[in-house]
């Protein structure tokens, strides 16, 4: 089986996953593109999610297109990003074609309030295991929030709360970090 084929098997079956967004994925992702395939480390797939993170456009679509760059440059990438892509679009179009039949059903309604609690737990743990690789703990964990409430209750500019910890973090790295 060629790597095309390959990368689009896995980002597919990684796109049609999709529930709660791409952080839901980041399980998903890890196990196929580090361990199963080892496409990239640990480490990598780390640097790769603060980058999509930071990258305007879909988060999932953002790491595959990155992880397809990095096997086959651009025909990887644009393999990668469609494989993502493409369950989701076909699920949504099935879905505006035949919602209107089906949107005051009281068990299609109870489903997605059934699935809400599961999202939340896809987006909760790697959320809590890129923490810990990040290495934020309990002494640090005021840093994210401090940062969410900020935009959130205040209405800072998310450009401005990534500037200030751009630049408490070079201060705190460069001069105050203690000597391990």
């Amino acid at each position: 089986m060629s790597l095309y084929t390959e990368l689009f098997r896995t980002f597919f079956k990684i796109g049609i996953v999709t529930f709660g967004g791409g952080y839901a994925m980041i399980p998903l992702i890890e196990s196929e593109v580090v361990d199963k395939h080892q496409w990239v480390s640990k480490d990598e797939l780390l640097d790769l999610i603060a980058i999509a993170q930071s990258c305007p456009g879909v988060f999932a679509i953002n790491i595959s297109t990155f992880i397809g760059y990095k096997l086959r440059q651009r025909k990887g990438a644009w393999c990668a990003s469609v494989a993502t892509a493409l369950p989701s679009f076909v699920i949504i179009l099935l879905i505006a074609m035949f919602f209107h039949s089906f949107e005051d059903n009281r068990v299609v309604a109870a489903m997605f309030k059934g699935i809400r609690p599961a999202v939340v737990a896809l987006i909760a743990v790697p959320t809590f295991n890129l923490a810990k690789r990040a290495h934020i703990s309990l002494s640090t964990c005021w840093i994210p929030i401090g940062g969410a409430l900020l935009i959130w209750l205040l209405g800072v500019s998310p450009i401005l709360i990534i500037i200030a910890a751009a630049v408490a973090g070079y201060v705190y790295g460069k001069y105050i970090q203690p000597t391990e």
